[in-house]
């Protein structure tokens, strides 16, 4: 009989990284989208994919140059009212395709595009896709040329699925490009950082915020919170910048070598000793003692006074969601939680944590969401969820998507999770 295939982690730990088997690589298999990942996977992805991360520059507009195809997918993501005038389409019929002759059109198609809008924007993200891919378009010449047309700055933003698996993947490559338009520029004051690493910001409550303020620093910006094209220039007078998410490596390296922009890089985790070990060698890059007893406390009681009103609950933990499976799911099995399944892609960032879960609870079944032979899964019973994608493989079970705009970081993010679970529970 036909079944979904899984791992469990003591046997992943045993391959090791080079040995995982094939069906746990998206990348030499057939990609499965099933209704738990269709809507993050598809181009017209929900979240932030290349599209709606592009415009993340305030003010700037898209043109995406593709096959209908991939048009008709963003159609409906250009229907929210946010975005209802920043969308714009250059369609390739077949002899597009075959011939590159649509390069010549761009400039003019971003002309045309400026004639209907009311407002001059900020810049021009042109989007192209994997028929640009395999056509070997030049984009940096062809954004020059848009930009000489219409005097406004063109970046190019890449929508290809065909680079998922190389050095600079689609999101990584976006975050470089949405930074790009920076200048250098003087810095004048010692006390100006930037977070890289969402295209939305923080939760307002997050402790992240208040120890950056508690050493001096005043001014910690973001380009979600940049209403204006102004406010975004000023991100390159930033003394130096943390770096939250591992996509935005490519980009804080970028912004180091153009503007002189130092970059620290951080690991969003929910496992509370390693938060308040990875503060203490913040304050030491920093030079400077980050006192975060008072939110070290909170965080441990809220996951202390869960487990004592719940007990021993048994997940199932999703990818799907603003946290990594391996470290979550090692988080709650350190905390004397079960974790029946886990729905990941394995890496080389969260392989080390795969080890240690390993050794903590060896049964833990491991699946891909993209294998093909997730149409045969059958569901496991489990008391609670974690992640958008458990909803469908768990219908009825209580849990909790944890896939909101807002990001959460740190031991704000830890309570915020046990306070989310406990009010699905509750």
């Amino acid at each position: 009989m036909s079944e979904a295939f899984f791992k469990t982690a003591k046997e992943l730990a045993e391959t090791g990284l080079a040995g995982l088997p094939a069906e746990l690589k998206s990348s030499e298999h057939l990609i499965y989208s099933s209704p738990a990942t269709l809507s993050f996977n598809s181009p017209g992805a929900k979240g932030f994919g290349v599209k709606r991360a592009g415009l993340a520059v305030p003010d700037s507009v898209m043109l995406l140059v593709s096959p209908g195809c991939c048009g008709r997918n963003t159609s409906l993501f250009r229907s929210a009212p946010e975005y209802r005038d920043r969308f714009f389409f250059q369609l390739l019929d077949d002899t597009d395709i075959v011939t590159g002759r649509h390069l010549t059109k761009i400039p003019q198609a971003a002309e045309e595009m400026l004639s209907v809008l009311r407002k001059k924007p900020s810049a021009i993200m042109i989007c192209i896709t994997c028929v640009d891919a395999l056509l070997g378009t030049d984009m940096e010449r062809v954004c020059r040329r848009v930009t000489e047309k219409t005097g406004i700055p063109a970046v190019a933003c890449y929508m290809y699925a065909l680079t998922r698996e190389k050095r600079l993947p689609p999101m990584a490559a976006v975050r470089t490009s949405v930074y790009s338009l920076l200048e250098k520029q003087e810095k004048r004051n010692s006390a100006d950082m930037n977070i890289l690493g969402y295209f939305t910001p923080l939760f307002d409550s997050s402790e992240l915020y208040t120890l950056m303020k508690s050493i001096g620093i005043k001014n910690i910006r973001e380009l979600s919170r940049c209403n204006n094209i102004e406010e975004y220039h000023e991100l390159s007078k930033a003394n130096f910048s943390l770096v939250l998410n591992p996509e935005a490596r490519a980009a804080a390296q970028d912004m180091e070598q153009r503007l002189g922009i130092p970059f620290i890089e951080l690991l969003r985790l929910y496992r509370i000793d390693k938060i308040r070990n990875q503060y203490r060698l913040l304050g030491q890059a920093l030079g400077a003692e980050l006192d975060d007893t008072e939110f070290y406390e909170t965080a441990r009681k809220t996951v202390d006074d869960f487990r004592d009103r719940y007990g021993k609950l048994e997940f199932a933990v999703g990818e799907i969601q603003n946290g990594d499976p391996i470290e979550m799911a090692l988080m709650l099995i350190e905390e004397g939680f079960a974790v029946k399944e886990i729905f990941a892609t394995i890496g080389e960032l969260n392989f080390r944590f795969l080890k240690k879960l390993a050794e903590l609870s060896p049964e833990t079944k491991i699946y891909s969401n993209l294998s093909p032979t997730m149409l045969h899964y059958k569901e496991e019973k489990v008391d609670v969820y974690i992640g958008a994608d458990c909803e469908y493989y768990h219908p009825g079970t209580p849990g909790i998507d944890w896939c909101d705009d807002s990001q959460p970081f740190g031991y704000d993010g830890v309570i915020k999770l046990f306070e989310r679970l406990a009010d699905k529970l509750s």
